[in-house]
């Protein structure tokens, strides 16, 4: 490795070996070892060998029992027959070293007991699914990349999975417009790599882009890195197709940018988890593809000049800030000595930030954000940092970010939040979490998207303890509820939070919410057991 230089960079672009000024990046690496992404392209049987006594086995603690299961019927040998005849006996899975993968979700926590797997290939087969479960009362999941944190894409009981994996089908892309039309389980990362050859960009980054499928990221309003640029998916995605629970396919797959003729249907699934039906194509806005990317890694000595820094950053970068994210030292030190992966930055402090600027001119953004940096360094905002303008040099720094959750896990067993608060309570939530958790928790961390308000608060042990849970659930939910923040900001209810929503949402939103279900879902076959409470 090729330590960080000591140079700096002024207002005009220019090196300088001022001290308090920002080092540019110039190593050829920041890590200790070569980066490996968290998540490689969903495998179910590579799941399934990684399950370990982290998992909960089956038995969920008292606050994580199943909920009772519906009267659905049972899949039998004339199902099973039904769907091979349909789909080929390769796209139909009932072996359970073939199923395993796809009981287990990514963070060890859930295991489901699905004991039948479909793999369609497009819209009519799954219509054709849904249309025989229907009339056969079967329930169904439906599952993308399994990279969810509340086990929406988990089977609670023996619920049919559907899996989207091999929908894979770029469509179209129009150059003009920048519209891309695709199948819903075309995984987030392949769909930037077609894009590139139009310059353009999928407008939503996660650290699971790898394994995630655009259908999922809908289907639970993902938001990600760069909410503060592009918006969320409610504001990007301009048509969805989507099959209905009794076969029903609703073509709202418009391609214009600006349609007002009614209600706009298309709104109904993305966050709704596959409840009211099961999202087949997308059509997605998707912005160009920025000329000039930079990234600073700061360090911060306090939070209260994490939130001054934010604040300058949104004032003096204006339109090419792209990301602003936030982590503490917790988060920074779980990573080091569970991955080996070293800071960007040779001090420690208590906070640190990662800034990402995009735009179309290297030189004015580069100098913008050593301008930025400079005043925040001045005001005494930030204490020390690095930019790097090298997509390569980026690419590392990001890949810290992205494999937190690796890191989290190997600390044992990970209960693992997603809350949206007031920006000043983030790092209060933590530190009295923390402290109501005393020596029931190994490591209580912190990290999130300030510029959407998004905390990841993380709690991990040796192997899992159901006293620790029963300490941090339900007090992390009232402490959200208290600030009236939303219990999930971009992961969805699923089956956890599910019993939960009560601490975000009104009893008459719930009531609609539910009429709603049973309008669409009379049978209530789509996706049971998630995100409506049972009455």
């Amino acid at each position: 490795m090729i330590p960080l230089r000591s140079f700096v960079v002024n207002s005009s672009g220019k090196l300088l070996s001022l001290p308090r000024q920002v080092p540019k990046y110039y190593g050829k690496s920041i890590l200790s070892k070569a980066p490996a992404h968290y998540e490689q392209v969903f495998n179910p049987a590579r799941l399934a060998s990684t399950t370990s006594s982290r998992m909960m086995g089956g038995q969920l603690p008292a606050s994580r029992k199943r909920a009772n299961r519906g009267e659905f019927s049972s899949v039998e040998s004339d199902d099973i027959s039904f769907f091979s005849n349909m789909l080929g006996k390769n796209r139909v899975l009932t072996n359970e070293s073939e199923i395993e993968g796809y009981n287990v979700d990514m963070w060890k926590i859930i295991q489901g007991q699905s004991r039948l797997v479909l793999r369609p290939k497009n819209t009519s087969e799954v219509s054709m699914i849904l249309a025989y479960c229907s009339e056969r009362n079967l329930a169904v999941v439906p599952q993308g990349g399994n990279t969810g944190i509340a086990g929406g894409g988990i089977a609670v009981h023996d619920e049919i999975v559907i899996s989207t994996s091999l929908m894979n089908q770029i469509e179209e892309v129009d150059e003009w417009s920048g519209i891309l039309v695709c199948q819903s389980g075309c995984v987030l990362e392949k769909l930037n790599e077609h894009l590139a050859q139009f310059d353009l960009i999928v407008p939503l980054d996660l650290g699971a882009k790898e394994s995630c499928q655009i259908g999922g990221n809908l289907s639970t309003n993902a938001g990600g890195l760069r909410v503060i640029r592009y918006g969320s998916l409610h504001s990007n995605v301009v048509g969805c197709e989507v099959v209905l629970a009794d076969g029903t396919v609703l073509d709202c797959m418009n391609t214009m940018k600006k349609d007002n003729t009614g209600y706009h249907l298309k709104h109904l699934f993305i966050g709704s988890e596959g409840t009211l039906g099961i999202v087949t194509k997308v059509a997605i806005q998707c912005p160009p593809k920025p000329k000039a990317v930079n990234l600073a890694f700061v360090g911060i000595d306090n939070f209260q000049n994490v939130l001054e820094t934010f604040r300058l950053a949104k004032r003096d970068l204006g339109e090419i800030l792209s990301a602003c994210e936030y982590l503490d030292h917790e988060t920074l030190a779980c990573v080091s000595e569970n991955l080996q992966m070293k800071s960007p930055i040779e001090n420690s402090f208590p906070f640190y930030m990662m800034i990402e600027t995009s735009g179309s001119n290297g030189k004015h953004d580069e100098e913008k954000l050593s301008m930025f940096l400079e005043k925040a360094m001045n005001k005494e905002f930030v204490s020390d940092g690095t930019i790097a303008s090298q997509p390569s040099h980026i690419k590392n720094i990001w890949s810290i970010r992205e494999r937190f959750p690796d890191a989290l896990m190997k600390d044992g067993h990970l209960l693992v939040y997603d809350f949206s608060l007031p920006l000043e309570s983030f790092h209060e939530m933590v530190e009295e979490t923390r402290g109501h958790l005393g020596p029931l928790a190994k490591r209580v961390t912190g990290f999130g998207h300030l510029g959407d308000g998004n905390l990841h608060l993380n709690v991990t042990m040796d192997e899992f303890n159901p006293a620790t849970l029963a300490k941090a659930e339900p007090f992390v939910y009232n402490w959200v509820a208290q600030r009236k923040g939303s219990i999930s900001s971009e992961h969805g209810l699923g089956s956890i939070k599910r019993d939960y929503i009560y601490h975000s949402k009104s009893p008459q939103a719930v009531y609609y919410m539910r009429e709603l279900k049973r309008l669409m879902d009379p049978k209530g076959i789509l996706n049971p057991y998630k995100v409506i409470p049972h009455t």
